[in-house]
Formats: C-alpha cells, sequence, structure tokens
C-alpha cells in the first residue's frame, strides 16, 4: 500500500494558490501569484528544507492543471533547476476530468476522474475533479510514496475520503487575505511528525491526519 504525500507551500492564514510565479494561477481575480518565491530566494535553508524527505518516492501525482503548469514551465525552460530530472523521469499520474487528454511529458499515465461541484471545478481546468476511486485503486497497487505537487483541489477531494497521508507543509511568514486554501473550509486534526524553523521563520513540518481509532 502506498503512502499519499502532500508536498505544498502555504501562508499563514492557509493559502497555497499561485505560490512560484505571478501568471501560476490568476482564478478568482488572485493577484499574489509569486508570494513563495522571493522569501525562498532569501533563505535556501529553507529552501532545501522544503524538498526533503523525498527520497521513498516512487510516483508524483498531479491534477491535470498542475501538471500542465509545472512541468511545463519546468521541463520547457531553460531555467536551471536540480530537480529537473526528477520531474522528467520518475512516473506520474494525472487526475482529468476527460479521457482524452494528452499528457505531454514522459513517464505520464491519466487517473479519469469525475466531475466535482466545487468553485475550481470548471470544465477541465481544475485539479483533478473526483479522483478517489482512481486513486484507491493506485495507491494498493503501490509501495513507497507518492507525492502530490500543489494541486489544490484534487488533494482536498482526496482529504475528505482520508487518502492524504501526510503533509509536507512549507509554511511562510506571509498573510496573503485572499486565495485558494489548503484545507478549504474543513476542519483538518493532525499530529506534528517532525519540524524545522529557519532563522528568517519559515516552517517546514511533516503532518498526519488524526484518526479515529
Amino acid at each position: 500500500m502506498a503512502k499519499l504525500v502532500a508536498v505544498e507551500y502555504v501562508s499563514l492564514d492557509g493559502v497555497m494558490q499561485a505560490p512560484g510565479r505571478a501568471d501560476e494561477d490568476t482564478r478568482g481575480g488572485f493577484s499574489h501569484g509569486g508570494w513563495a518565491s522571493e522569501l525562498l530566494a532569501a533563505d535556501p535553508e529553507a529552501a532545501q528544507a522544503s524538498m526533503s524527505g523525498q527520497n521513498e518516492t516512487v510516483a508524483l501525482m498531479f491534477g491535470h492543471r498542475t501538471y500542465v503548469d509545472l512541468l511545463g514551465h519546468w521541463l520547457d525552460t531553460a531555467e536551471p533547476n536540480p530537480f529537473t530530472e526528477i520531474l522528467r523521469q520518475t512516473p506520474k499520474f494525472v487526475a482529468s476530468r476527460s479521457a482524452d487528454t494528452q499528457l505531454a511529458h514522459p513517464n505520464s499515465e491519466l487517473l479519469l476522474a469525475g466531475a466535482a461541484d466545487t468553485p475550481a471545478g470548471r470544465g477541465d481546468d481544475g485539479d483533478g475533479g473526483d479522483a478517489v476511486p482512481a486513486v484507491r485503486e493506485l495507491k494498493a497497487s503501490l509501495d513507497g510514496e507518492v507525492v502530490i505537487l500543489g494541486s489544490g483541489e484534487l488533494v482536498r477531494s482526496l482529504a475528505a475520503e482520508d487518502l492524504i497521508d501526510a503533509y509536507l507543509l512549507t509554511i511562510l511568514p506571509i498573510a496573503l487575505g485572499s486565495g485558494a486554501r489548503l484545507f478549504g473550509d474543513r476542519p483538518t486534526s493532525l499530529a506534528v511528525t517532525s519540524s524545522f524553523t529557519s532563522p528568517t521563520g519559515i516552517v517546514v513540518a511533516t503532518y498526519e491526519p488524526v484518526r479515529a481509532r
């Protein structure tokens, strides 16, 4: 059975939308894109810690929108990135609502998701819809860690069905006031299993859901 780990950058008020670039995700009129980049650039120790703990990764998972944006950015540009080959070579599972979705990057496999009645669920522009049945089957068929990068809509739908096993969160000292929040409006109890605080106040911590016994 695979362990599903969501890796996210989060503001103090829980926003995870568009941490990397100004044009990354402007849905809902979001105008703070790239909010995490400058803070991480000034703190390489925290940036390194944010990518730790993935030695057991056997696959990556994305919502379709995140897959197109993130891999399109890193694999189709000359901008140096130490994780380019990892993104290229690691098996990738991509949740999409359309069976006709074309996956442009190597080692990619489609996870067909149903429609989702959520604010972000517009056609195939969102991040995965109801991928619960496909992800449940995938978890049962693999061993090791399957890491979800970004893909907020997908993460929220899987968390609602208790399919997320851990969160590796990089929490940055900024409040944005608007934007898509990682946990939405859903109360979530978490236990800290590891944490690191950088000199600039960036916290990198791993949390596991507190499950009823």
